[in-house]
């Protein structure tokens, strides 16, 4: 491709054909053979290729060279290779060389060709195209892009042209490997543990494989992690024979021999985390390994993954390892169970003296809770409820979610219901109250208290009327299942009234055996 003297036309088209324009050089000296192939141009002084090599090097020890910049093209040379008759053939090329790395090599077709587009090809190739269907070379073309003004291959011209190439193969082949140094490493510790030929283990690692890393996670952090689950799995469901210091001579096993928990002896899970992880926190509900080494659990014993904190802390218990059972606790008052153990009589001991008792996990877990048939259990959100009900001596159950329930207070109300009991639920006049209304009130079937359209309005007039400053409601609406006029009636007047407010009919209500 070369140019006349100070004008952007390239040399001659075809034999025949019409003269040809193409990229400017910029001023470069130029000729054209007889055939009308483009000869070797010159390079200006300012151009990209010229300038010592050795600018910008580093001494010898030094850091590292910076990334060579992004190639230029002269700006009217750039104008023209920019141009809508070129587009097309951009894009395809673009496609090409970002699938076989980058190399200009094969060749593309181009069908229904504009009148504009012809004309920029036939300036471009250095011979004219007539018909509506073209074949471009990439090789020919990448030659003739570096004898031309832009004195670029084809790659950089599509580069400076931009966006910046992608080369998708190397793309591949770098995530392929880093994949592979993630799971190699935890093929090669699950093949050389005691669950190597359990048939569990191996599906739990191709699930995982196909799942991949979870976004965010280094590879390092996730080959750390990965290792780790498998070491805690090998701890909690290696084959008996195959961790005899595990089974002890007398242990029972299961129909896949593993060793069965014996009743009452379980690890702590923060303990099994800190000996693994280094942290007593390794193993806490939402991290990457807790839900790892669950999958595991569940595959092996044919289990459910769970769904819930219960359905967790039972998946737990399976493989010998106690959650944490004490921390999270629910609020009651005024209980009392029928039976003559000392858990009972407890409870029952501290409702006659109106003492508020906080029931753990560990404790519902083996408190027997048997109440007469229809016991009435109201249930409130928030505390100050149930420190007004004690003041008062107040005479009727009552169990308190503390904002929303926890799984502490849903295992009391299970129990509860289970034995028979009947609820009436209270909460704050709020839209996250509503919600939360909702909820206890679809699962228990539990009737609104003092949690109507009526009582609504009547608290907000006392409120107004003690001159009690508004708190606004915030957030999107919530629809009341238990009353259509709710919702509107606390929109209408846009007033947030929480549980505190309306102490004294709740309390006075508590006092009525």
């Amino acid at each position: 491709m070369t140019t006349t003297a100070g004008g952007p036309a390239t040399g001659g088209a075809a034999a025949g054909g019409p003269a040809a324009r193409g990229p400017a050089t910029g001023g470069a000296a130029d000729s054209t053979t007889a055939d009308g192939t483009a000869a070797d141009m010159t390079t200006t002084a300012g151009s990209p290729a010229a300038g010592s090599a050795a600018d910008g090097r580093n001494p010898p020890g030094g850091p590292p060279p910076p990334p060579p910049p992004l190639p230029a093209l002269p700006a009217e040379t750039r104008a023209w290779l920019a141009g809508p008759g070129l587009a097309r053939l951009w894009e395809a090329t673009r496609a090409r060389l970002e699938r076989n790395g980058l190399r200009a090599t094969g060749s593309l077709r181009l069908t229904g060709l504009r009148a504009e587009e012809r004309t920029a090809l036939s300036h471009l190739v250095g011979k004219a195209l007539t018909g509506t269907t073209a074949t471009v070379a990439l090789a020919a073309l990448d030659t003739r892009l570096r004898a031309s003004a832009a004195g670029l291959g084809l790659a950089e011209t599509l580069g400076a042209l931009g966006p910046p190439l992608t080369d998708r193969r190397a793309a591949r082949a770098d995530t392929d490997a880093r994949r592979a140094r993630i799971w190699s490493p935890v093929a090669s510790a699950l093949d050389a543990s005691p669950l190597a030929g359990e048939a569990w283990a191996r599906e739990w690692y191709e699930g995982l494989r196909r799942a991949g890393v979870p976004a965010g996670v280094a590879p390092d952090t996730a080959t750390r992690t990965l290792q780790q689950a498998v070491l805690l799995l090998t701890v909690l469901l290696a084959p008996a024979a195959a961790a005899p210091e595990r089974a002890g001579p007398t242990a029972p096993v299961d129909a896949g021999g593993r060793c069965v928990p014996a009743p009452g002896v379980h690890r702590g899970r923060g303990e099994l985390a800190a000996e693994v992880t280094g942290s007593a926190h390794g193993l806490d509900d939402g991290s990457w390994l807790s839900r790892l080494v669950q999958r595991g659990i569940a595959l092996a014993h044919g289990a459910a993954l769970p769904d819930s904190a219960a359905e967790r802390r039972a998946l737990w218990r399976l493989a010998g390892v106690a959650p944490d059972e004490i921390s999270s606790t629910v609020l009651t008052y005024g209980l009392r169970p029928e039976g003559g153990g000392w858990r009972e009589r407890a409870l029952r001991e501290r409702a006659d003296h109106h003492a508020e008792t906080h029931l753990t996990l560990r404790e519902l877990r083996t408190l027997r809770l048997s109440l007469p048939a229809g016991t009435p259990v109201h249930v409130c959100e928030n505390p100050r409820v149930v420190e007004a009900a004690a003041d008062a001596g107040c005479a009727r159950p009552l169990v308190c979610t503390s904002g929303s329930a926890s799984t502490a207070v849903l295992t009391l109300l299970d129990a509860l219901a289970a034995a028979g009991c009947r609820f009436a639920y209270h909460g704050d006049f709020d839209w996250p109250g509503i919600a939360l209304a909702n909820r206890i009130m679809r699962r228990y079937d539990a009737r609104p208290w003092r949690l109507l359209a009526g009582d609504y309005r009547l608290l907000a007039a006392r409120a107004a009327e003690r001159g009690i400053p508004p708190l606004p409601l915030a957030g999107p609406s919530v629809a009341a299942e238990w009353d259509p006029g709710l919702a509107p009636a606390m929109s209408a007047l846009g007033v947030a009234l929480h549980e505190e407010a309306t102490l004294e009919p709740l309390v006075n209500d508590l006092k009525e055996l």
